[in-house]
């Protein structure tokens, strides 16, 4: 039955790809991050829906007439000069056969990213693609949440077979990434029951990723949920909602969960934190012996053997920070790090942009979130190998079309009247004799700037006041952006 399902929604949605080419980058981010596939029993598990739902979305672009064209924003440009290293460093790479499959993953991944950058253009796009990303990890973080509750947190969380949260560490920082995003989501929902199970959502998640045993996701929910604080207009009521719920789920947790946790500074003694180390210094070693790095799937026993300072522990690269050191040098790591830093400063223009805007509110929540996001996987990423998780570019997508929609709305404004030109006033009383001399003004229907500006002198001056209504920017603002 969940292979019928999920096979009939997909080829369902096709028809609505073809029409328009934003449905289907929102199919491909839910099969992409939620694999729906996976939670089947048959024959969905082997069809190429991903494949499918890339080649409609191609066809729709061709034919369709609307604007498709890649945003050549910094971030945009910092992406594309990323992606074209990795096609640099793969010709050099030290594991040929291995490297080019990976490449051809990693491309499929980049090519849909841009395609995301492409399509998503309308406030509508951007919204649904916040929906799609809260759905498609929610799903896997209220299952997990009520199997950590009926388990008492004996047993840990794992994310679906076969993706890039399969492990547990990854799955839990994918649920954190998500949760200001659900956030965001409640904030500007207005109907009780989306908010309610929002809250339920956002709660079950939280303790999924606890019930993962991820040490690298409890710093990095500490670290977000810092960030969040940071930047709350309410900080008292929201530090003391965090101080009465995290003993809450801490202590629903066992006491091996407690243990577990309690490594985190006894990193001396723990296998797994000292092979980390000993593939973080192969990485380091490489890169500096190798100006193009070693190419992808670096985490081999031969490139151990010549750059490791202990050959026999091979370990993946656990830091995206490292994987793209020793996979693409120096340089890709530069990159990378610039392209994260573009980002950031990308969601930080546009919350500045809409600070006391009503019209743009909900730009500049949706980059605040983004940016909490963007704090919780560079902490919890630092730990672990998901350099081409997919998730964090769709973010970058939509921080890169908010600010494109915020540009394109400050351009396309009205611009604020000047103010008034009278005499100057120095105190209250002779401000308000200028005030009562424009306004007496305005009511015999003198000036011709008047009759110009509001259609009608003697009615403007009538409904509003003139020097009220030329010299309030914030009422004239208010009144423009709204048009």
């Amino acid at each position: 039955m969940r292979d019928l399902l999920i096979t009939l929604t997909i080829l369902a949605s096709l028809p609505f790809i073809l029409k328009r080419p934003a449905i289907g980058g929102l199919m491909w981010v839910w099969v992409s991050v939620m694999n729906p596939h996976s939670q089947g029993w048959g024959y969905a598990t082997q069809l190429p829906f991903a494949f499918l739902i890339a080649v409609a979305t191609m066809l729709s672009m061709l034919v369709s007439r609307e604007p498709k064209s890649l945003p050549l924003t910094p971030v945009s440009l910092a992406l594309l000069a990323f992606v074209l290293w990795m096609n640099v460093t793969t010709p050099m790479a030290l594991l040929q056969a291995s490297s080019w499959v990976q490449w051809n993953k990693v491309m499929k991944i980049m090519l849909m990213t841009c395609v995301i950058l492409m399509v998503i253009r309308s406030r509508r796009d951007i919204q649904r693609l916040v929906w799609v990303l809260v759905f498609s990890l929610g799903y896997y973080g209220v299952k997990g949440g009520l199997f950590t509750l009926r388990g008492g947190g004996t047993e840990r969380v794992w994310g679906p077979e076969g993706s890039f949260i399969g492990d547990n560490n990854a799955f839990a920082l994918a649920l954190i990434i998500t949760l200001p995003l659900m956030y965001y989501l409640y904030q500007n929902s207005t109907r009780k029951w989306t908010r309610a199970a929002l809250l339920a959502v956002m709660a079950l998640s939280a303790l999924s990723a606890l019930g993962s045993y991820s040490r690298g996701a409890l710093v990095a929910i500490i670290a977000m949920g810092l960030f969040m604080w940071y930047k709350s207009g309410r900080k008292l009521a929201f530090g003391s909602l965090v101080l009465l719920c995290a003993p809450v789920f801490f202590l629903f947790m066992p006491q091996r969960w407690a243990e577990r946790m309690d490594t985190i500074g006894d990193y001396h003694a723990d296998g797994s934190a000292l092979g980390r180390l000993n593939a973080w210094r192969m990485a380091y070693n490489l890169a500096c012996d190798r100006f193009f790095g070693g190419g992808f799937e670096v985490s081999h026993a031969s490139v151990f053997s010549r750059y490791a300072p202990n050959p026999a522990d091979v370990h993946a690269a656990h830091s995206i920070y490292f994987q793209a050191l020793g996979e693409h040098g120096f340089v890709g790591l530069g990159l990378y790090l610039l392209l994260g830093w573009l980002t950031w400063r990308s969601a930080a223009w546009t919350i500045r942009q809409a600070r006391g805007r009503a019209e743009l509110a909900w730009a500049g929540g949706l980059a605040v979130m983004i940016q909490a996001s963007m704090i919780g996987f560079a902490v919890g990423g630092a730990f672990l190998s998901l350099l081409y998780f997919d998730l964090p570019y769709y973010l970058m997508a939509a921080v890169v079309a908010t600010r494109v929609l915020v540009e394109q709305q400050l351009r396309s404004g009205a611009p604020r009247a000047a103010p008034l030109r009278t005499a100057p006033a120095t105190t209250p009383q002779q401000a308000r004799r200028v005030r009562a001399a424009a306004l007496d003004k305005a009511r015999r229907g003198g000036g011709g700037g008047g009759r110009k500006k509001g259609g009608n002198g003697g009615g403007w001056g009538r409904g509003r006041p003139a020097s009220r209504g030329w010299g309030d920017k914030r009422s004239m603002g208010g009144k423009e952006d709204s048009k």
